[in-house]
């Protein structure tokens, strides 16, 4: 009987290592506590980053990235990555301008008003995010850049609730 329980206590302590693992590595779990994404994101959906999105390529416009929130770390934040270090952003009668070309954005919702903002050039290693659902969003046009070592992953897939599971695109 001894033996069983050892088995089983070896074999929790595995899966919690591996959970570990998993957990600071791989993926991670976020639960959308706001408006600021939506469509792409509604409240209380649950998404799956991953964390090593980013070791091998570089961070892409339109990716919607999970990050700590520059003004208080211990909370994490999830927007659309917009602007690129050195790049000039602009918007002007509800369109978004990058290095002046106007920057065509299909994930935004229908009849979405965006206030003119910019210009305003991203300094290297930093980006600027903004909410999908731009006058519900706390984003970069309030509090600034995220630092590059502050992004944790890009956003994957919606798995809860079941209705809306898919890629998060």
């Amino acid at each position: 009987m001894s033996l069983n329980i050892r088995e089983i206590l070896e074999s929790v302590v595995i899966a919690i290592i591996l959970a570990l693992i998993i957990r600071a590595f791989l993926f991670q779990f976020f639960w959308i506590p706001s408006r600021s994404m939506e469509p792409a994101l509604l409240i209380n959906d649950r998404i799956i980053v991953t964390r090593f999105s980013y070791w091998l390529q570089e961070p892409q416009r339109g990716d919607v990235v999970v990050f700590k929130y520059p003004l208080e770390t211990k909370k994490d934040y999830v927007k659309r990555l917009i602007g690129l270090p050195g790049e000039k952003i602009q918007v002007i009668d509800n369109k978004l301008y990058i290095n002046d070309k106007l920057i065509e954005e299909p994930y935004l919702p229908q009849g979405i008003k965006t206030s003119d903002f910019g210009p305003i050039e991203v300094p290297q290693d930093r980006y600027f995010m903004m909410g999908d659902n731009r006058n519900n969003s706390s984003d970069s046009r309030v509090w600034g850049f995220v630092l590059d070592d502050l992004l944790i992953g890009k956003a994957q897939v919606i798995y809860w609730p079941v209705s809306r599971m898919g890629r998060v695109n």
